[in-house]
């Protein structure tokens, strides 16, 4: 599955961890897709998230026209410390992880931004207009846009900057998305487009919520060599078993270059704000976002849970601040602040 613009191991994806230029979010939450009780607690969710976000790093913010007032009055535009910029665009949805292109790196020094064709996760949700926005960012932030063969998501993958990526084989390997696809076919065409020499497959699970099980809910490269996974202690739920399935394989994984990975767990929370819904809350600490000099982390009310997952963050990554914030909205509907954002890199 050959390239027509790059030749192979010409392309490299950084950790999330390096130096970004800026975050891309989107601010929205439309009535075909979020109640009527969600949308005002979810558009507070993300403006909190890009303020945050804004104190380190420039934030570009999609935003229909109708949403445009509401986000001027929540966002800091024109506060001298934060750097927020409103790009009008129509969009469906809020979920940037995986409606935004994959910024990559070229060998000969140019940013390329990936398109995956986003599908709706399988054709699951409305996707006529963000379907488009991978392009929109590859033009605004002047990259050269290069589109997938195959379809998925960002949040199906995560990458150790070194060669490594941990996937999902329910997300990825679905045929929703990817029929008449081999494991063998995916592995070539993703070694390609991110710099990839080792990919570790989680098994996952197909149905259960609207990703099909993606990766970034269960799994994190700290850096290479080391894993921040998620463990469920709530025996009813299905990712009860999941989580320790992906405890049991990655911690007998080796890495691209032969070494084991170090594990670092981080329990679920008990308590969560059921206030938006709980249906399809994402109850887990493992959707955070590492932005330039902080961690952008969740915290449920779950006062002893919350604890010990800042600082299980905190020491994973003792040179940056971890901001904990309480995004039941947004979690109510199945995502985290991970989902919610993109990186750009800095070539």
């Amino acid at each position: 599955m050959a390239r027509q613009n790059f030749t192979s191991n010409s392309l490299y994806m950084p950790d999330e961890s390096g130096l970004h230029k800026r975050t891309w979010m989107a601010f929205v939450a439309n009535d075909y897709i979020w109640s009527h009780k969600q949308i005002p607690e979810v558009k507070r969710n993300l403006a909190l998230i890009a303020n945050t976000i804004a104190q380190y790093e420039p934030v570009s913010i999609l935003v229909s026209k109708d949403d445009l007032p509401k986000a001027q009055q929540l966002l800091n535009i024109g506060n001298s410390n934060f750097e927020i910029a409103l790009h009008l665009l129509e969009i469906d949805d809020l979920w940037l992880r995986d409606t935004a292109p994959t910024f990559v790196k070229s060998i000969n020094g140019k940013k390329i931004a990936i398109d995956f064709n986003f599908n709706g996760w399988g054709n699951k949700q409305e996707h006529s207009l963000d379907k488009h926005i991978a392009r929109y960012i590859a033009n605004k932030s002047g990259a050269t846009l290069e589109k997938a063969n195959i379809v998925l998501e960002g949040g199906c993958f995560e990458v150790d900057g070194n060669g490594t990526a941990i996937m999902t084989e329910s997300c990825i390997l679905n045929r929703n998305r990817n029929p008449g696809w081999s494991k063998k076919d995916i592995e070539e065409e993703l070694n390609e487009l991110l710099g990839l020499r080792k990919i570790i497959w989680l098994k996952g699970i197909k149905g259960m919520d609207i990703t099909d099980g993606h990766t970034d809910f269960y799994a994190r490269f700290v850096k290479p060599g080391e894993v921040i996974i998620s463990r469920d202690n709530y025996h009813l739920s299905y990712d009860y078993e999941v989580t320790r399935e992906n405890i049991n394989l990655l911690s007998n994984s080796v890495d691209a270059d032969g070494k084991p990975l170090n594990l670092r767990i981080i329990d679920t929370p008990e308590i969560i704000n059921e206030r938006f819904g709980s249906k399809d809350f994402a109850a887990g600490y493992i959707g955070y976002y590492a932005c330039n000099g902080a961690i952008i982390a969740q915290k449920f009310g779950d006062k002893k849970a919350d604890e010990r997952a800042k600082a299980t963050l905190q020491s994973a990554y003792p040179d940056r601040k971890i901001e904990q914030i309480a995004i039941d909205g947004i979690a109510s509907g199945g995502g985290s602040i991970h989902c919610s954002t993109q990186q750009e890199i800095i070539v």
